[in-house]
This record gives C-alpha cells, structure tokens and sequence, in this order.
C-alpha cells in the first residue's frame, strides 16, 4: 500500500447498510483502517448484557468461540460488499472455516479486533486470513471464505 492511499471506515450505520445481520446477531459496531476489499480491522466492544453471556456462562463469562469467528467473517463480507459499491447489498454466505484456533477467552469488558487480510479473490468467492485480538494478544485466529449474492439471486 502506497502512503497516499486513504484508508476508509465503517460505522454501525454503515456496516447494517452493507450487511444483513442485526442485533443479537451482529458481531462488529466499527470497521476501521479498511483498504478495498484487501484488509481492515472491525471492533467488538463486548459487553455483559450480551444475550449468549445468560448460559455461556453465568459465574465466569466467556464469548463462544464460533462468535468470535462470524465477527471475522462479518467484517470480512462488510467490506467485500462495501468494495462493489455497497448500493445495492449482497447477501454473505460462509462457505469454509479453516485452521479455527482459540488462544484465550475473550471476557465482557474486552476490545476485541477483528484483523482480516484477503489472500484470494475469485468472481464472486472472496478468502481471508483473520486474527481476533484483544490489544496485542492473539485470541483466535481462523481462515474463511465466504460467497456474496446479490439478493435478488438469493
């Protein structure tokens, strides 16, 4: 990336334009340093009235681990929908989870950030390497790949 290339972001408005998702099920509220559909870095400010926080589990909270990567693939297919235009939105399915690996829990009160990096793109079929961190530690990392639809095809 070149010093002159300005790097977008994303807010909460933004990201529920480009995706589907809705709370409880929306795992990203920012998108920050976005270049194309090439990387970005979404955050998830977790918090204890999460719902999934009721029963996982009650006495010592830990955010599952399978929302930890749908945050990754969400920020993932944001900014793929975002890179072709974002008018008109796509539908985002996950298609592969691969070398899913859990570091460390992820408690209410953390930052978490979602660092995605495209590593193939093919017509409508886009991969990414991701690694879920709170501050500098590595929590989780997975490789997924998902494929975007326009809705009017879903």
């Amino acid at each position: 990336m070149s010093e002159t290339t300005a790097l977008e972001s994303a807010d909460i408005n933004k990201i529920m334009a480009l995706l589907p998702h809705r709370y409880p099920f929306l795992m990203v509220d920012r998108i920050v340093e976005i270049d194309a559909d090439r990387r970005a870095v979404g955050i998830k400010n977790v918090t204890a009235n999460e719902p999934h926080f009721l029963g996982h589990f009650p006495s010592a909270p830990v955010m599952p681990g399978v929302l930890i990567i749908e945050g990754m693939a969400q920020t993932a297919g944001a900014i793929c929908t975002l890179a072709r235009g974002g008018d008109a939105p796509s539908l985002v399915y996950f298609m592969t989870i691969d070398n899913a690996k859990f570091r460390k829990p992820v408690i209410p009160g953390d930052v978490l950030e979602y660092h995605v990096v495209q590593t193939k793109k093919r017509a409508n079929i886009w991969k990414f390497e991701c690694v879920a961190k709170v501050g500098e530690t590595k929590v989780a990392e997975a490789t997924v790949s998902a494929m975007l639809v326009p809705r009017d095809e879903a």
